[in-house]
């Protein structure tokens, strides 16, 4: 299982820009599900996340939210800790 999975569409900012966040975190490995190509796929992540804008990230079994979120997430600290579990139970 990858740890990090993100909604995501071609020509969006906050996706790019949480992409660069991830990877400055060490995350290399990033499932991207392009809801603009599947539109089924926006179905299911609204389902998921009951929300309609990308990105929608998942850290494991987490939901983080938009980029927005995943930033604050770094900015308090608990990003590394999130991801490092992640890992761990990828990994069990």
């Amino acid at each position: 299982m990858k740890a990090v999975l993100m909604y995501t569409t071609a020509a969006c900012p906050f996706c790019q820009r949480a992409e660069r966040l991830l990877l400055a975190r060490g995350v290399f490995q990033i499932e991207k599900i392009r809801v603009d190509l599947a539109p089924h796929e926006r179905d299911a992540m609204v389902t998921k996340t009951g929300r309609r804008t990308v990105p929608q990230i998942f850290i494991g079994e987490t939901h983080v939210g938009g980029f927005d979120d995943l930033a604050a997430l770094d900015r308090a600290g608990e990003l590394m800790r999130l991801l490092a579990s992640s890992n761990e139970s990828a990994h069990d």
